[in-house]
């Protein structure tokens, strides 16, 4: 895995702009520039063997990563990685550990809040131990489905070099993507656990994809391609990982950050 260090306001060398006092609009200035500069290196098809073989032949790791926030506190929360090994989706490495976040929340532009310690923790487990790398990642998030076609699964992909998928537990609307009437018609379509319908904008760009993850879900996962993946391939692998609605990888870093901020908590009011 190679990091990338190719922005203005580089996410690995230098302070967050957010730090100094700016004003909305600068902010929205420098966010969107920098999406722009590195959307240019975006893939959005298979570029692994792994990923054109029916089952995946050769895929032996899958990663998922989380934040989970302090209720009382949203600077401060637990940056979660889990590994898992496929197909038998077994948690073989997990770290979680207690960040401080300095960049505000501000809508479209959520990589910029949670991005840089996601990297961080990839970055670590490189150094660590470079065999339980993930060859995908799964990120709770959008990845082109996204107001700019740049969400927090396409930043953290090319931050990172690797394969990452987004999946969403709610639809964002954007592109003239709207949760009406006829979408929730084609939702009541989905009859089996692996059943999707692809989503396309008014730009007539194919967005995401809407999947019934499990038989017994009620609900769909909205997924996107984030970098170094196609949308038909994200899906397949996204259902192959679901045990329950939302796939395991993210399930269980989203477990692990719950349970480590808890201990912490608790901890500190004992």
């Amino acid at each position: 895995m190679r990091v990338l260090c190719m922005c203005k306001f580089c996410l690995q060398c230098r302070p967050c702009p957010w730090v100094k006092k700016v004003n909305q609009r600068q902010i929205y200035n420098m966010s969107t520039e920098e999406q722009m500069l590195l959307k240019g290196n975006l893939i959005t098809c298979n570029t692994e063997a792994w990923q054109s073989h029916p089952d995946f032949f050769g895929l032996q790791r899958l990663g998922g990563v989380d934040l989970s926030y302090l209720k009382e506190d949203d600077t401060v929360a637990c940056a979660s990685l889990v590994v898992l090994s496929y197909p038998e989706l077994e948690v073989i490495y997990e770290d979680c550990h207690m960040v401080t976040i300095n960049a505000p929340y501000v809508a479209g532009y959520l990589a910029f809040r949670e991005v840089p310690v996601l990297v961080d923790a990839i970055q670590k487990l490189l150094e660590k131990d470079p065999c339980l790398m993930p060859q995908v990642l799964i990120v709770d998030g959008n990845g082109i489905l996204h107001h700019r076609g740049f969400g927090v699964a396409c930043h953290l992909g090319i931050l990172t070099d690797l394969p990452c998928i987004g999946v969403a537990k709610n639809l964002l609307q954007v592109d003239g993507l709207e949760n009406n009437d006829d979408h929730k018609d084609q939702i009541r379509k989905l009859q089996n656990g692996g059943d999707f319908f692809n989503m396309t904008g008014s730009s007539g760009t194919i967005l995401g994809a809407a999947l019934k993850s499990s038989s017994k879900s009620t609900k769909p996962i909205y997924i996107s391609a984030g970098h170094k993946i196609s949308l038909e391939t994200a899906v397949r692998l996204v259902h192959s990982c679901c045990k329950y609605r939302v796939p395991e990888p993210t399930r269980q870093a989203d477990i692990r950050s719950r349970e480590f901020l808890c201990k912490k908590t608790s901890t500190a009011n004992s």
